[in-house]
This record gives C-alpha cells, structure tokens and sequence, in this order.
C-alpha cells in the first residue's frame, strides 16, 4: 500500500464475538480513509487475555466473518508470540496514514510510538456503552 493513493486504516482486536460495539468501531474506523486493514490476535493470545474457555470462534472463524463486513478489507492474523518489534513491523508493512484505537486504549503510548515511526496518526474513536464479548460470553455461560 502507498499512503499517497490510497488513505490506509490499521486496528486490531481480538473480535471473537462479534457485537454491535464493534461493528461501530470498524464502521467509524473505516469512515476515517479508504481501506481497513484489522489485525486480529490469535487464539492463544487470546486464551493468555481472556482465559482457558476462549476464544469462542477460532482464529479462521474471526477472520472469515471480520472478512465478511463490506466495510472490512483486509484482516491479518497476528502471531502467538507478538513482540513490540513485531508490532513495529507490522505497522511498517502496512504503513497506515490512521491507527484507529478505542478511546482508553490500555497500550496507547506504544501505539502512538509506532504511528510517529511511519507519520500516521492516531485517532481515537468513542467507545459506546454495549454490552461486552466478556459480558455476553458470561451470559451464555460460556466462560
């Protein structure tokens, strides 16, 4: 991807259960340029953040209906073991103009470090009061 013909948006998440907060974020992320790259975690990433009994949907399963939103265009799996360099050169591979994070973003300051490294910036997009993965998952009682 060149930034000078096309205005690229990278995220990430984990998007096992997919819910209307974030079919909200990916919307407004993607209202933000002209190509949404979302960069998922693995499953056993997701297992270290979440614990034993998730994911929910596997890793191929998240991709496969992440894929499926029309405002979604490209949707890379990350490693099991992602490092900051990793992070670092994904962010350099996809060279995004935009990383668009949720407003409280935990790791913001390492983001941003990696949006100076390739001139994006970082845009924060409001996190709207819905319900969870976590609070759904507990709800169908499969935690």
């Amino acid at each position: 991807m060149t930034k000078s013909k096309t205005k690229v948006i990278l995220t990430g998440g984990c998007f096992d259960i997919l819910h209307y907060g974030h079919v909200y974020f990916l919307k407004k992320a993607k209202s933000l340029g002209d190509y949404l790259v979302v960069a998922i975690e693995s499953d056993e990433r997701i297992r270290e953040l979440k614990g034993k009994g998730r994911p929910f949907h596997s890793q191929k399963q998240r991709k496969e209906t992440l894929e499926s939103l029309k405002f979604v265009d490209k949707v890379i799996i990350l490693k099991d073991k992602m490092t900051h360099q990793d992070y670092i050169d994904l962010v350099n591979k996809v060279n995004p103009c935009i990383i668009a994070v949720t407003e409280g973003d935990p790791i913001l300051d390492k983001k941003k470090e990696q949006a100076e490294m390739v001139g994006a910036k970082i845009v924060q997009i409001p996190h709207i009061r819905t319900h969870s993965t976590t609070q759904i998952s507990k709800f169908l009682n499969l935690d």
